[in-house]
């Protein structure tokens, strides 16, 4: 089904950036709107149930698959991860553009459903500045980072897949990219003719 916003998928591997890429979007586009993941980690640092995920129990994660509450939902580092289709659904009829962060595997699942989707890839300039972010970042113990690691090698290869690559080098440049796919997303003739549909159709446009 077509809806008047467009829905942007955002996957990269931890440490690559794409969460402080996301927020700096939406700080500068009001109508960029996030779609809150459910999770069973536990929060982290200043994380709030409700704005960063949903933090919920193993028992209310299996209720929702029960449901089929989720458009995708996956393992990763250990952890369960889902995303409820009504929120996005509701947003984007409402004509705002959703924007999601997952990991690859959800990424995938998320295309199958919403074929619409703009599917966009961060990638780290390098292994050693990836580790160097973990580490800097002061919040996993050294056999996280090392999972991390190795789950970042399996997630690099997955990028070819995507619409959209952007390396995380300079950040002042991957948010220009970012917001730059953003916009061009939203010029396409699909995409316009979903978001005006008055006008098109004023125009006898088919």
């Amino acid at each position: 089904m077509d809806y008047p916003g467009n829905l942007f998928v955002v996957a990269a591997p931890s440490g690559a950036g794409k969460s402080s890429l996301v927020r700096a979007l939406q700080e500068l586009d009001s109508h960029v709107q996030p779609s809150v993941s459910h999770t069973t980690r536990a929060p982290r640092g200043q994380e709030k149930h409700g704005r960063e995920y949903f933090f919920v129990s193993e028992q209310e994660f299996d209720a929702m698959i029960a449901a089929d509450a989720f458009v995708e939902w996956a393992h990763v580092h250990n952890q369960r991860y889902g995303t409820s289709k009504k929120a996005i659904q509701e947003r984007m009829e409402q004509g705002a553009d959703v924007i999601l962060e997952i990991d690859f595997q959800g990424a995938i699942q998320i295309k199958q459903t919403f074929s619409n989707a703009v599917c966009i890839f961060v990638l780290p300039p390098s292994w050693e500045e990836l580790r160097s972010r973990l580490e800097r970042r002061g919040e996993d113990a050294t056999e996280t980072i090392e999972l991390r690691m190795k789950n970042a090698a399996i997630e690099v290869a997955q990028a070819q897949k995507f619409d959209f690559v952007i390396i995380n080098e300079l950040f002042d440049r991957a948010l220009f990219d970012l917001k730059a796919i953003v916009h061009s997303q939203r010029l396409k003739f699909a995409a316009q003719r979903r978001a005006r549909a008055a006008t098109f159709q004023a125009l006898n446009i088919p």
